[in-house]
């Protein structure tokens, strides 16, 4: 009996250990920047809506970096990061949803349901990852096609706050782009969403049978 305690005790334990970090504390931040992202497309400020969304993605591109190159790497870190960029991700999506629903333009209008194909992912990653943390399963750190879809959905996402039309901030000042250019984009991140999606499975149910095995075996 002791023996399988004291295992369980130090994977509780460590979730704590070298917690103030730069990188934690940049996710930490992109955690509070999610409200005020929302609140400020909502509000019409979408100027400084994509400042703070493009600080948002400038956050995430370096606390990794920072995390690798100082050895600032924590099992904290590791959920904190994942659950930053899918808040930002899900709220993101409803705003855009909501902004495109109310667009003049019936093409635009009609294309709003794309964004919810984003908080479906997202949702269900996130009950996945909640239903693990309960049985003690430490969600992996993010692989490649993760982080790849992460940033491309960083980088279109400011694109079509910035420059999409009817929603971009700066469409009048400085260019437009195409409605067809912009769906694409879209269309392309959800492709590479759902595809990072799949590339998890196969090593989250490896980590459940391993978990159920081990529960029958004691």
């Amino acid at each position: 009996m002791a023996t399988t305690s004291q295992p369980k005790h130090k994977k509780t334990g460590d979730l704590f250990d070298n917690v103030w970090t730069i990188p934690n504390l940049l996710s930490a931040l992109r955690i509070v920047m999610v409200p005020i992202i929302a609140v400020l497309f909502l509000k019409g400020q979408t100027i400084w809506a994509v400042v703070v969304l493009a600080l948002s993605g400038l956050s995430d591109f370096f606390d990794g970096k920072i995390a690798r190159r100082f050895n600032q790497i924590s099992a904290l870190g590791k959920i904190l990061d994942p659950i930053a960029d899918k808040l930002t991700q899900i709220t993101l999506a409803v705003v855009l949803f909501y902004v495109f629903w109310k667009a003049d333009n019936e093409s635009i209008h009609a294309f709003a349901w794309v964004f919810l194909l984003f908080v479906v992912k997202e949702l269900i990653m996130l009950i996945g990852g909640a239903v693990m943390l309960a049985f003690e399963i430490r969600p992996g750190a993010a692989e490649l096609p993760g982080k790849v879809a992460t940033m491309v959905f960083y980088v279109v996402m400011v694109l079509v706050v910035a420059f999409g039309p009817e929603v971009g901030a700066f469409r009048d000042m400085l260019f437009t782009l195409p409605e067809a250019v912009m769906k694409v984009l879209v269309v392309i991140s959800v492709i590479l969403t759902f595809v990072a999606f799949a590339f998890y499975l196969p090593e989250t149910f490896r980590q459940f049978k391993e978990r159920f095995s081990k529960n029958k075996k004691s």
